[in-house]
Formats: structure tokens, C-alpha cells, sequence
């Protein structure tokens, strides 16, 4: 496995492609969930692969502060289908919360989860705070992971 963290500038026309490609893959068509996948947020943000012999595996994207968002945030989290129940969601998240504190000085981490992986997050440290909610027609809500000192 390789992992390997990017800005947007520093993507590959190839690396991009890809990467779009599989959120494609996973919340447009497997989800069935028509969205707006390019946001504005992914300029910015910290591109989080994960590959397997030249085949992009996993993929999160760590956004950083902005106006509406007080703190980094991860989303956009998503492992191929034929790669799941590897443990490869797990090493993902983990990559990306030591990367948000070991490296951007992260204290709070923001998720937008989806429901029905709850334990799968609070198994990594997050806590569900507020209200569910429907993002997309799917249900989610919304967790942080605290840096006790």
C-alpha cells in the first residue's frame, strides 16, 4: 500500500482524474446520489490517497478552516468497493487524523458521517454531536474528534 498526501496543485492530471473518478464511482453511482461533487472545497484542501499496484484504493480529503467551517474538516472519505473489509477505511482515517494533528495543528476534527458507519467512526475516537440530519437524501450526522490535553 501507498500513501501519499497531495495538494491540488501538486495532483497529476492522472491522480485527479482518478480520484474523481472513484467518488464518482461510489456517491454518484453506487449511492445513487446525484451531487455536486466538484464543491469548491477541493483546491484548497489536502488530498489523501491511498493506492495498491497503480490502483487508487482509498481516498479522503482534509479541508481545512473556512468561513463556514470553524475547524479541519474530513470528508469525502471512500474506499473502492472491491478493497473494502481490509481494514483499508481504517488506515485511511487514521492517516488523515495523525496528518490533521501531527501536521496542521488540529485540536477539533469535524465529520459529516453517515449514519449507518457511526461505530465504525466513534471506533477511531469521533463523538456524534446534535441532531441527524439528511445530506443528499442519505442520512448522516455530524462528529468530532477532540484532542483532550
Amino acid at each position: 500500500m501507498k500513501i501519499e498526501f497531495f495538494s491540488f496543485d501538486s495532483l497529476s492530471n492522472h491522480l485527479l482524474y482518478d480520484l474523481i473518478a472513484l467518488r464518482e464511482r461510489v456517491f454518484v453511482v453506487e449511492q445513487n446520489c446525484p451531487y455536486l461533487d466538484c464543491d469548491g472545497s477541493d483546491k484548497e484542501s489536502i488530498h489523501l490517497l491511498i493506492s495498491s499496484n497503480q490502483s487508487l484504493t482509498a481516498y479522503a480529503r482534509l479541508v481545512p478552516p473556512h468561513e463556514s467551517q470553524q475547524f479541519w474538516s474530513i470528508g469525502r472519505v471512500v474506499v473502492a468497493p472491491e478493497f473494502r473489509g481490509k481494514d483499508i477505511g481504517k488506515l485511511l482515517m487514521q492517516h488523515a487524523i495523525d496528518e490533521l494533528i501531527n501536521n496542521m495543528g488540529a485540536e477539533i476534527i469535524v465529520i459529516s458521517a453517515q449514519t449507518y458507519l457511526m461505530k465504525f467512526y466513534n471506533n477511531l475516537g469521533f463523538h456524534e454531536v446534535g441532531e441527524g440530519y439528511l445530506e443528499d437524501d442519505i442520512p448522516h450526522v455530524k462528529m468530532i474528534y477532540k484532542i483532550e490535553n
